[in-house]
């Protein structure tokens, strides 16, 4: 039976939450005088009332979550967030809801995709609220993929279950405890993006918005140009930050509680990191030889590029789409692949391919001696039948997915590429497709209205794993 209290309870303390950082904006804007005073103003009265209302009525002694509470839990909050974040937006110069619903979900999934345009004059307070959201999107993730996702073994993540993926009420203080050291790592390593990004010559405020976009693996800017404005250090700088948000966050804690850096002889760490040098270099070598740009130019490019699309971060530094046929195969094949799980970064990620990968050894060896008795591990943990089961049916839904979003595109009257590329970018929450419409060079503000509640619910579905919210749809997920 399905405990509606704690859900209206959980969700209260998740639109106070919202509503605290909605002050962020409303005093920016009152200190610069903007016009977005009144949209802040309004939006956090009508998010806090509406906390209220929920943290009133969900009132309960125990907080004890079953399995079908926390898939509801998890799609619910996501959903609920994105609908009252829109509302600075919408107020905003009259923002058409869709446009503002858009911007919000690209923004609280950290997909990166953007309607909006001028970025460069536009008010200061919507440009940190977009970096905000992203942030707290980013870290709302992490904590879900620690917490939630391996105790509902979505995709193979029960590998990576640990003692703070229960939510009995004796569980609970554990989930916190690990909740309040994630969340102060990612303080930390926001805070030295932040004053590596001004070293590099950004203003404060362009450091603090990029380094929660950065962090959290997002991609918003706070130029039309993203970061193609800025200096060559700065776009080094993205490299290495981008890269530590496609980490397990986990990593870090366990580094400074154990103070033992062999923690990070992991094997999707270390596949992520092999990948994404192999990769860059490749790329960037190829760029030497078949383009005029020197050496040291063509390892930035392709190493921003690459790590800003395997990261799920989007960042735009030039249109890699015009570097040819090669570039365009490369990196669509690259938005799929996604980073390490238990970090912000979207996509397939890195140790579901290496499960694979075991999985075919596997078969290969049962093959070859059809006696025998072989069973793979992965970071010393057999891979069960149920892992692989669940790893199956993940992929299944993943290209059941794109292949439906793809086709709904097409049939709003866009191109092929656009449909294809923007059905994958959402999924994976990438950001930028490939294309003039929508690549790097572009943006997604063209796209009809259809198009665009389209791309938020693929958003949103890849966010969450997808299964996450396809069993909402099944009948005996309601079933008492």
């Amino acid at each position: 039976m399905l405990n509606f209290r704690p859900l209206l309870f959980i969700l209260g303390l998740f639109l106070s939450m919202l509503t605290a950082f909605m002050l962020i904006p409303l005093l920016l804007a009152v200190f610069n005088a903007e016009e977005t005073v009144g949209s802040f103003m309004l939006s956090a009265l009508v998010t806090g009332i509406s906390a209220s209302l929920c943290l009133h009525n969900g009132q309960s002694k125990t907080i004890n979550l079953n399995i079908r509470d926390m898939f509801l839990l998890t799609s619910l909050t996501w959903l609920i967030v994105s609908l009252f974040a829109a509302m600075p937006f919408t107020l905003y110069h009259g923002i058409g809801y869709t446009d503002a619903f858009f911007e919000t979900m690209s923004g609280i999934t950290t997909t990166g995709s953007t309607v909006l345009s001028g970025l460069d004059t536009m008010d200061h307070s919507i440009l940190i609220w977009r970096s905000l959201l992203q942030w707290l999107g980013g870290i709302g993730f992490i904590v879900m993929a620690v917490a939630i996702l391996p105790f509902l073994n979505v995709g193979g993540m029960r590998l990576f279950r640990t003692e703070s993926s229960d939510w009995s009420d004796k569980a609970v203080p554990r989930t916190q405890s690990m909740a309040k050291y994630l969340f102060f790592i990612y303080i930390l390593l926001t805070v030295a993006c932040c004053v590596a990004y001004h070293l590099a010559g950004m203003t404060w405020f362009q450091a603090i918005n990029h380094a929660m976009t950065t962090l959290s693996t997002g991609g918003y800017s706070t130029s039309d140009s993203s970061m193609a404005a800025f200096s060559h250090s700065a776009h080094w700088v993205g490299v290495f930050f981008m890269a530590a948000g496609g980490l397990p966050l986990l990593m870090f804690v366990h580094t400074i509680q154990q103070r033992d850096v062999r923690i990070w002889n992991d094997a999707q760490v270390k596949g992520f990191l092999f990948f994404l040098t192999f990769v860059s270099c490749s790329i960037g070598f190829w760029l030497w030889q078949t383009r005029d740009i020197e050496l040291l130019d063509a390892l930035r490019l392709s190493s921003f590029n690459v790590v800003s699309v395997v990261t799920t971060t989007g960042y735009g530094l030039t249109d890699y789409g015009a570097w040819g046929a090669f570039a365009n195969i490369a990196f669509m094949f690259l938005m799929f692949v996604g980073s390490c799980s238990g970090s912000t970064s979207g996509g397939i990620k890195i140790f579901r391919f290496q499960i694979a990968g075991a999985i075919m050894r596997e078969q290969l060896k049962q093959q070859c001696h059809p006696n025998g008795i072989f069973r793979e591990r992965y970071n010393n943990r057999i891979i069960s039948e149920d892992i692989v089961r669940s790893l199956i049916t993940f992929v299944l839904l993943f290209v059941m997915v794109i292949v439906g979003l793809s086709v709904i595109l097409v049939l709003t009257g866009l191109d092929p590429m656009t449909s294809f590329t923007g059905a994958i970018t959402a999924v994976t929450n990438v950001g930028p497709g490939l294309g003039p419409i929508i690549g790097p060079a572009g943006n997604f503000s063209t796209l009809p209205d259809v198009a665009k509640w389209a791309l938020s619910l693929g958003m949103l579905l890849g966010r969450l794993e997808i299964l996450t919210v396809a069993v909402l749809f099944h009948p005996s997920f309601w079933k008492y």
